[in-house]
């Protein structure tokens, strides 16, 4: 994992997150033939938004991303931006989806700033997903 500290006109940063979001109902519907597309879509709306995708990995029952953005746009921008795209294509793509789900993603995900989310709080946060 490569942090790095970045530039925009006037602010440095290095503000790197982590990012959780799981499919509607917990569902596991990210199998192998999605995944690769799934990724993909990621990597472009990241691009799209100015940001820097670190790492990137899709469960069956949840993506999760190490992201690095600029503060002046906003995690909360590209979350929704992700998922909302992603929704949209996979649905489009593979309509078993669709018959399957009312929505593709729930309306939480996960952010939590690198060092200040121990494996066991994301794991936490994807487990309480199957009591909403």
């Amino acid at each position: 994992m490569a942090v790095t500290l970045r530039r925009n006109g006037t602010i440095a940063f290095q503000c790197a997150l982590r990012v959780v979001w799981c499919p509607e109902y917990r569902r596991r519907v990210l199998d192998a033939r999605i995944e690769e597309r799934f990724e993909r879509l990621i990597r472009g709306v990241i691009e799209e938004k100015g940001a820097w995708l670190v790492e990137c990995d899709v469960m069956s029952g949840h993506g999760h991303l190490l992201v690095e953005v600029d503060p002046r746009f906003g995690i909360h921008k590209l979350v929704k931006a992700v998922k909302g795209r992603t929704s949209r294509l996979l649905r489009e793509k593979f309509p078993a989806l669709t018959s399957k789900l009312p929505t593709l993603w729930t309306n939480s995900s996960f952010v939590a700033t690198v060092g200040d989310a121990p494996p066991q709080v994301v794991e936490g946060y994807i487990e309480n997903q199957k009591d909403r």
